[in-house]
């Protein structure tokens, strides 16, 4: 049986059409997993949002897709001093709107954490590291001219030439998106730099709750957080092919041939460890 993943920018349509309901799945067509999207950053709380499969023959609508979002877990996290059960919040700015929040044990560099997901009879687990943080040198809106009302970002930092590194840029439009979204081509492996000295263009990325149409760019008078994330081989495959499936315009939940790279044991999905440094850009008229 082929599966299909559950990710946030897929599910949205059918779920903004959806109401609250509270049932769960008891009968699914075929075998199901646990599908994680699971992270702790540095200086942050652990946080993790749980789904089911969906089979690649079962018949979703806005009155189904509710029953495969897991609200019910034990959520267990540890650093292997400090162990803590995470518990579970509503929050609107996502999809599923359910996120299980730590708030005990708060991300540290070079520290491990594992990760225990307990759902009626299976035991999910994984675990994570959180590498050394790259800090952002620079952050420009830059326009093509000066009677443009649009840009991009223009990032700066300094790849350490002796250490293998993996990053991932997300960013956040102040009152227009609540949570930092990974920008397009954003996923970005150190093999393919050609200096220690890295500049690029950020072009940001979806927020599938966004009421407005996608664009690419960011506008004059956006207050934009851009953050810098360093994270493992693993997670950057992960963000990699899930990247390949939204540029290639193929989605994510019905892969072509192929499924997302994971780091669960005994589920799907992704626990992933973040460095991350973030600056503050006025995207200012010129």
């Amino acid at each position: 049986m082929k599966f299909l993943y559950f990710l946030s920018v897929i599910l949205f349509v059918v779920f903004a059409a959806s109401c609250s309901r509270e049932d769960y799945v008891k009968n699914v067509e075929g075998d199901s997993k646990i599908v994680v999207e699971g992270w702790i950053e540095q200086g942050d709380v652990p946080q993790v949002i749980l789904s089911r499969s969906i089979p690649i023959n079962a018949v979703i609508d806005s009155t189904t897709i509710l029953d495969y979002f897991i609200r019910s877990a034990k959520v267990t996290v540890t650093d292997g001093v400090n162990e803590e059960v995470l518990s579970l919040r509503s929050d609107n700015d996502r999809v599923p709107p359910y996120v299980y929040y730590g708030s005990k044990i708060i991300g540290e560099v070079g520290k491990t954490y594992s990760l225990k997901i307990e759902y009626l009879d299976q035991v999910i687990e994984a675990k994570t590291s959180i590498p050394n943080v790259i800090n952002i040198q620079s952050a420009e809106y830059r326009k093509n001219s000066s009677t443009d009302t649009t840009g991009f970002l223009y990032l700066n930092f300094n790849d350490p030439a002796l250490d293998k590194n993996y990053y991932q840029i997300e960013t956040r439009v102040d009152k227009t998106e609540p949570i930092f979204v990974p920008a397009l081509y954003g996923n970005l492996n150190d093999d393919n730099f050609t200096s220690s000295s890295v500049s690029l263009q950020v072009t940001r990325g979806i927020y599938v709750l966004s009421k407005e149409k996608y664009k690419p760019y960011f506008a004059d008078g956006d207050l934009i957080y851009v953050k810098l994330r360093t994270m493992s081989k693993s997670g950057f495959e992960f963000w990699n092919s899930w990247q390949n499936e939204i540029i290639n315009g193929r989605s994510p939940i019905f892969p072509a041939n192929t499924s997302l790279k994971s780091n669960i044991k005994g589920g799907l999905g992704i626990w992933e460890g973040y460095g991350q440094s973030t600056v503050l850009i006025q995207a200012i008229k010129k």
